[in-house]
């Protein structure tokens, strides 16, 4: 951003922003100065929202730092206190359309609240954090880090958000459980991270500090391959993983599970997700002719795999985890290299003829111009978890605190969330176990990016 506009108004469909003069790189405070009357697209005025999550907005900020807070003068009390939440998500890189539809569903739930004034006295203000580069391509785990510093550093944020990938998580939560930050990871699968027997390397000061609002790959993976072996009648399969923390970690999963129920393992290995050309160790399974493959990993080596294995093996079963269930995959491979690929996710789908899911979807939709995708879900229920907690200390006149926060999160019961019982165990983690199925199927009749339309949801991956 040039130097003259750094510290004046930025105006974009009827919102300014305007950035504190003072702070350090990397680190710039947005605030709207707009309190009249937002005139949308449809025609409909309405007043300006109890938080700022309109994309226009977003876009008149892009690329100007790491990290940017957003607050209001609108939806919130002037004697109320501020509660600051962390979101970390990947907004730089292959994943970064992802990124901004999971931030949506967390900025709604927090406009909600403060609109509602949903914790008595106290007010949200949601910081954005980036932990991808443009060096990596994708997410950074040294970036997570400075992230999670950050956050812990300021004694105002009192919960986070994020990440979405489980490397960024490894990086972060040693640090978050240091600071004793509670977290609440929407789409991080890696069951190491809340696994007890890794406890003195992710969260050295004892307590639960990494929750999730989605099941791990030790489900996601292992149900797939008996997906794969029941649905599909796959008998032998060849495995690649990006070498990342979730692809190596998720494909470990599947392939002890692969190896237990007596599908054939033809072969394992790793791709580079900056190397430009797989055709080597493509044409490799091409001569081995294995029943599929199954790729662990995210879209900055699934694009290019997707693509080359079209070439090379084009009539081979193809399916991956939650990596490869993404717009970006769309929008980077297209079809027909995309065609027929099978992918997971580690929640339930979105099922709109329930009423309450309904609602939401057709609210979302209504804000931001399409459906949200089940992490957009995940995400707006794990802010619901944290403003539940706030809520609840608010509500018996305690203190709000980062260490409150977390005590309460460990016991927090939400029975009809959007995606059914939400409650954690002593180590975070998501008590309720459902892994989802889609193919892509081309749907001609919609645009070829819109991930709602272009993964057909075909059922739930059996368990043992």
């Amino acid at each position: 951003m040039p130097g003259p506009m750094a510290q004046g108004l930025r105006c974009d469909g009827g919102l300014c922003l305007l950035r504190e003069a003072g702070l350090p790189t990397g680190h710039d405070t947005f605030i709207v100065i707009a309190p009249w009357p937002v005139r949308p697209r449809d025609g409909h005025t309405r007043e300006t929202e109890s938080m700022l999550t309109r994309r226009s907005a977003f876009k008149a900020a892009a690329g100007v730092a790491a990290t940017a807070t957003l607050g209001v003068t609108q939806g919130a009390q002037a004697a109320d206190k501020v509660l600051k939440v962390g979101v970390d998500l990947s907004f730089t890189g292959s994943d970064s359309e992802s990124a901004n539809r999971h931030w949506n569903g967390a900025a709604m739930a927090f406009d909600e609240a403060n609109k509602a004034h949903a914790v008595k006295g106290y007010t949200f203000q949601v910081e954005k954090f980036d932990d991808g580069t443009a060096t990596a391509g994708q997410y950074d785990p040294a970036q997570a880090a400075t992230n999670a510093r950050k956050m812990v550093a300021d004694k105002g944020f009192v919960a986070a958000l994020g990440p979405m990938m489980s490397g960024a998580g490894k990086a972060m939560s040693p640090i978050l459980s240091a600071g004793n930050l509670p977290i609440i990871t929407h789409s991080s699968t890696n069951p190491d991270i809340t696994d007890p027997k890794f406890a003195a390397q992710y969260r050295p000061n004892g307590k639960a500090i990494y929750f999730r609002t989605v099941t791990t790959d030790a489900y996601q993976g292992p149900n797939m391959a008996n997906y794969m072996a029941k649905k599909l009648g796959v008998k032998s399969v060849f495995i690649l993983d990006d070498s990342g923390a979730y692809g190596v970690g998720i494909a470990d999963a599947f392939q002890g599970q692969a190896e237990k129920i007596g599908m054939k393992v033809l072969g394992r290995d790793r791709l580079d997700p900056k190397a430009a050309d797989y055709a080597a160790i493509l044409t490799k399974i091409k001569s081995l002719n294995p029943d599929a493959l199954y790729y662990g990993g995210v879209t900055q080596a699934g694009t290019k795999l997707a693509k080359q294995a079209y070439e090379i093996v084009p009539n081979m079963i193809k399916a991956g985890g939650d990596g490869m269930q993404s717009i970006d995959l769309l929008k980077g491979a297209g079809f027909p290299a995309v065609d027929g690929w099978y992918a997971t996710v580690a929640s339930p789908h979105r099922d709109d003829s329930v009423p309450m899911m309904k609602k939401f979807s057709e609210e979302y939709k209504a804000r931001y111009g399409y459906y949200p995708d089940d992490y957009a879900i995940t995400i707006y229920v794990g802010a619901q978890a944290i403003i539940n907690s706030a809520k609840g200390l608010a509500a018996a006149g305690k203190p709000v605190t980062r260490d409150t926060v977390r005590d309460a999160l460990q016991a927090v019961k939400m029975p009809n969330s959007l995606i059914g019982p939400v409650e954690f165990d002593e180590n975070g983690d998501l008590k309720n176990k459902v892994i989802s199925v889609f193919q892509i199927k081309k749907d001609t009749t919609m645009p070829l990016d819109d991930a709602d339309a272009q993964y057909k949801y075909v059922g739930l991956a059996p368990g043992a």
